[in-house]
């Protein structure tokens, strides 16, 4: 569910002299260059690893793995979860998590784009779901033909990577394809269209057709086949303590997100409220589950739906981002209240349902007492919070259904265009300003029902989202890189308030 990244590590606590310690972050701005260059002098770090030496120099930030000639070493952030790599000598703080958080801020001309899409496989004698074994031999399929490295959770292939793409199974075999860094939209399309020619290559020989929807409009969860993945197991288990649709949300939903850089603190926290507050407009745009098991469920995105009571601790709208005091340490806060869900041990899931991470930092974890976290397991810790905006060392964008391919292009575009443009994100601050927290949760509840539709103060959301809309395609513009035709595919559900009748014509997949 996550972009690869380079393996991170984890700065010398006694060295750190970010400006940090200024309480609540008050009116200094952490920026790109004092998390990355200025206020980070790191001391020699020497980290012991399973199979060799992770060696970090002073200066300048160099990862380097020293193990039978390889170098720069990547992980990916999806299943299985990044290994517990590094050993460090000292218990993690709540500063080490800031800083894993503000080590994302990076300067505006290395911001990038990253797609992240997934689709319902199904034979299509029968249209029942792809069993496991028919999954397997997709993803070896693949890896044979378009040279991808597999990824594996002991005897089982749960997924691919190639280059900084990588390929992953959600809980029902959803496939989803996490996109590359990219720099522009023409790029991420691109991406998209490789990506679904090869597994369209591969799957139509096997009897094997995709559909590209926001929740399965024909099977019940008890129809789905279960993926072999450890953390999934224990997902299972705990989402019905939690939630009444929480197992609807593994088994029978498909998203399209985007994932996008920030400069600094002030960058951040101005790209997450434009992000949350405008969600519900991306929800409406893209709504597209309107079935369940075969019959119309009265909602345009009832895969919207399902997260309102899937597990209120780790979903929603999160009001906090917009107080004052909002930055990376809020974040940390929240994210240490939100309860566990496993810890990855030697190639295993740890059940921690439930428990505590801040426990886990004073070493009085239930499943695992005198062990304490380290980075990576703070990272996959983020990867099972699931609010409409993410935090990691960048910002997802999760409200919109998944769809067919022209709609995966849109997507990216919408938000790259509010947010990666100045003039354009001010704009959309100034329209949600005066948003109250009760309006925006309004939107959040009636809009998978509504779309568009939904009444908001003297007119309609349709109007807007057409404000908004004009907001994206002048910032793509002013990107210069040609991507404003990329927002045509949902000009004219902003036009009309209706969902196009092509929605569900899935044949281009």
């Amino acid at each position: 569910m996550a972009l690869i990244s380079q393996i991170y590590v984890p700065y010398s606590r006694h060295d750190m002299n970010i400006q940090y310690k200024l309480q609540r972050y008050g009116t200094d701005k952490l920026t790109a260059r004092s998390y990355n260059g200025m206020g980070l002098e790191l001391k020699e770090l020497k980290i012991q690893q399973h199979h060799g030496q992770l060696f970090h120099g002073g200066g300048k930030r160099k990862n380097s793995l020293y193990h039978k000639g390889k170098c720069n070493l990547l992980v990916v952030a999806a299943s299985p979860p990044t290994e517990d790599v590094a050993v460090i000598s000292e218990p993690l703080t709540k500063e080490d998590l800031v800083a894993y958080l503000a080590s994302g801020c990076k300067p505006k001309e290395k911001w990038r784009i990253g797609t992240e899409h997934e689709k319902f496989g199904f034979q299509q004698t029968t249209l029942q779901p792809m069993k496991y074994e028919q999954i397997s031999e997709l993803l070896q399929g693949m890896a044979e033909r378009f040279s991808w490295d597999k990824v594996m959770e002991g005897d089982f292939i749960i997924g691919l990577k190639q280059d900084k793409q990588s390929i992953s199974l959600e809980p029902g075999g959803q496939f989803e394809l996490s996109g590359a860094p990219l720099e522009t939209l023409h790029q991420t399309c691109a991406e998209v269209n490789s990506h679904l020619y090869q597994v369209k290559a591969v799957a139509e020989e096997m009897g094997l057709g995709f559909l590209g929807i926001g929740f399965h409009p024909k099977w019940a969860v008890k129809d789905i086949p279960i993926m072999p993945k450890g953390r999934y197991d224990i997902m299972r288990n705990y989402m019905p303590k939690v939630g009444s649709l929480g197992l609807d949300m593994m088994f029978r939903t498909c998203t399209v997100q985007v994932n996008l850089d920030f400069s600094s603190e002030v960058d951040m926290v101005r790209k997450f409220r434009v992000g949350l507050a405008l969600q519900p407009i991306a929800t409406a745009l893209f709504a597209n589950s309107p079935f369940t098991e075969g019959k119309p469920n009265g909602f345009l995105s009832y895969r919207s739906h399902i997260w309102t009571d899937t597990d209120n601790n780790r979903c929603g709208m999160l009001p906090f981002v917009f107080d004052d005091t909002f930055g990376f340490e809020s974040y940390v806060d929240y994210a240490l209240d939100v309860p566990m869900y496993f810890v990855y041990r030697n190639k295993k899931y740890v059940d921690c349902s439930g428990m505590s991470f801040k426990d886990f930092m004073k070493g009085k974890l239930p499943s695992l007492p005198g062990e304490f976290p380290n980075l990576n397991d703070w990272e996959n810790h983020l990867t099972t919070i699931f609010p409409e905006v993410r935090l990691k060392r960048y910002l997802e964008m999760r409200g919109a259904d998944g769809g067919p391919w022209r709609r995966l292009c849109a997507l990216p575009a919408l938000w790259v265009g509010l947010l990666y443009d100045e003039t354009s994100l001010q704009s959309a601050l100034d329209i949600t300003k005066d948003w109250t927290q009760e309006e925006m949760q309004m939107l959040r509840n009636k809009v998978p029902k509504m779309g568009l539709k939904t009444p908001f103060r003297d007119s309609l959301l349709r109007h807007v989202a057409e404000d908004i809309l004009q907001l994206a395609k002048e910032g793509l513009q002013r990107r210069g890189c040609k991507e404003s035709g990329f927002l045509n595919e949902v000009a004219e559900v902003v036009r009309t308030g209706e969902i196009q009748g092509n929605l569900l014509d899935y044949s281009e997949i």
